[in-house]
C-alpha cells in the first residue's frame, strides 16, 4: 500500500528510505500492544493513517525549505520521522515528554538510521528528547533553532503555536496537521488562535490541502502553516497552569 501511495504522491524515495519507513511501521506493530502508542493496529491502517498521511506533506515542506526539523508530541514518530527521511532533513528532533514513548522513538530512529546506513544513504542526525516543549524552549541550542516544527494531534492551534513558535528560527514554519469536518470548528479554532500566534511572533495561518488524502480515506486532512515572522518574546511559552488560566484573544 505504501508503494502505491508513494506513486500517487509523485514521491520517488531511495530504497534505504523505503526500508527505514518499513522498519518504523514494523516496530510500531511490535511495540503497540505493550505501550499503546497508536490506536491504529493493522499494517494497512498504519500505512494509510500514519505513513502516507505524514508523507503527504513532503512537497509542501520541501517548498517551504529547511533541513532542521523538530516534531512535537511525536508519540510513534509520525509525522516527524517519515518527514525527516523524505525531505531529507539533516537534523531531526523527536520530542515526547512520556518516557515510554521516548524509548520507542529512540528505537525507531536507531533502526531507521541502520537501514539507511546499510543502503549507503546518509541518515539525518536524530535526537530523541524526553521533555516538555516548555522546558525545551528555554534551552540554548533549541530556542529559535529549528526551520520546521511539525505537530499532529497535539492540541489546539493556539497551544501548538505557543509551544512551537519559540523553537522556530525566524523565517521557519510551523506545520500543524488538522482535519476540516466542514462544520466550522476548524475555522473557529484558527480564529481563536490568531492573537496567540501573533503574540508569539507568527504570521497569519494559512491552509494547505494535502494531496490524495480523500483517496486514502483521510477526508478533510490538511495542514495549517504558520511562518515565524518575528522573535518570540521571552515570556512564551507560558507554564501549563498559566496557559489554562489565560487564553490570549
Amino acid at each position: 500500500m505504501i508503494g502505491d501511495g508513494l506513486r500517487r504522491l509523485g514521491l520517488e524515495l531511495p530504497a534505504g528510505i523505503r526500508d527505514a519507513l518499513d522498519v518504523q511501521a514494523r516496530l510500531l506493530l511490535a511495540w503497540n500492544s505493550a505501550i499503546n502508542l497508536s490506536a491504529l493496529r493493522s499494517p494497512e491502517q498504519i500505512a494509510r493513517g500514519h505513513v502516507l498521511d505524514s508523507l503527504a506533506a513532503v512537497a509542501i515542506a520541501r517548498r517551504l525549505g529547511g533541513t532542521r526539523l523538530l516534531d512535537l508530541g511525536s508519540g510513534a514518530g509520525y509525522p516527524g520521522l517519515p518527514l525527516a527521511l523524505a525531505l531529507p532533513a539533516t537534523e531531526c528532533a523527536l520530542v515526547d515528554s512520556v518516557a515510554k514513548k521516548a524509548r520507542f522513538l529512540t528505537a525507531a530512529s536507531n533502526a531507521a538510521t541502520a537501514a539507511l546506513t546499510a543502503a549507503g544513504e546518509p541518515p539525518p542526525m536524530f535526537d530523541t528528547l524526553a521533555e516538555r516543549a516548555e522546558s525545551l524552549a528555554r534551552r540554548p541550542g533549541q530556542r529559535a533553532h529549528w526551520q520546521l516544527v511539525s505537530a499532529r494531534a497535539v492540541g489546539s492551534l493556539a497551544e501548538v503555536g505557543e509551544l512551537g513558535l519559540p523553537l522556530l528560527a525566524r523565517g521557519g514554519h510551523l506545520l500543524v496537521w488538522k482535519r476540516d469536518t466542514g462544520d466550522g470548528r476548524l475555522a473557529h479554532e484558527i480564529d481563536a488562535a490568531r492573537a496567540m500566534l501573533r503574540a508569539a511572533g507568527g504570521g497569519l495561518p494559512r491552509l494547505e490541502r494535502l494531496p490524495i488524502v480523500e483517496e486514502l480515506g483521510l477526508t478533510g486532512h490538511l495542514l495549517v502553516v504558520v511562518e515565524k515572522r518575528r522573535s518570540t518574546p521571552d515570556r512564551f511559552p507560558r507554564p501549563p497552569a498559566e496557559r489554562r488560566r489565560s487564553v490570549l484573544r
